[in-house]
């Protein structure tokens, strides 16, 4: 994937539904993976945060597609929206999750003014959405009663789930799509492509 892309300015209607496509996909993945969660926790050390990294790849990916301000957040939004919908295990707080994960993507990409499009980033991008998601977990109670290396071996293996899911899968995923051409369909029509229609 190129390194640098210019993102133009603005939402437009396509881009939106299209975001809201993908978040619909990703609430209902999110759903299913919540077993993923439940069975990783009774092997212990905090083995279940490995797979915490799901839960944040709705913003990296549809950014990674659309590429545009304000995607992330609606995105993970969506997502965590739809997860509520279909039952998920954590209510209302879900879109409580939702809106800081996203939050944190959607920082990350503004730093970057929207245009450097690289693991390096997308990989931050995920960080940010597990940093802020932990102030969720300390406000509701999840995880103020761990020890000082308990709780740093919860954030490191939520961090590292984070990474390698929501950054590095979610990059080479929408790579391995847009070398299939489906992700032409999505992205406005460059000033190369029209030269090789001749």
């Amino acid at each position: 994937m190129a390194q640098k892309e210019t993102a133009s300015k603005g939402l437009k209607l396509t881009d939106i539904l299209i975001t809201i496509v993908i978040a619909a996909v990703f609430g209902v993945i999110y759903r299913i993976w919540g077993p993923m969660y439940d069975i990783l926790k009774p092997i212990g050390l905090h083995a279940e945060q490995l797979s915490y990294g799901m839960w944040f790849m709705a913003a990296t990916f549809a950014f990674l597609v659309i590429r545009k301000p304000g995607v992330a957040l609606l995105a993970e939004v969506a997502a965590a929206t739809i997860e509520a919908l279909f039952g998920g295990s954590w209510g209302v707080s879900t879109l409580v999750y939702g809106i800081l994960q996203g939050l944190g993507a959607e920082i990350i990409f503004a730093l970057f003014l929207y245009r450097r499009v690289n693991v390096g980033v997308t990989v931050l991008a995920a960080l940010a959405s597990a940093i802020l998601s932990l102030f969720v977990d300390q406000y509701y109670g999840y995880i103020d009663q761990l020890t000082l290396w308990n709780y740093f071996l919860f954030i490191g293996l939520r961090l590292l789930g984070s990474a390698l899911i929501a950054g590095v899968f979610a990059y080479y995923l929408t790579g391995a799509l847009a070398r299939t051409g489906v992700l032409n369909l999505v992205r406005p029509v460059s000033k190369k492509d029209y030269e090789a229609l001749g």
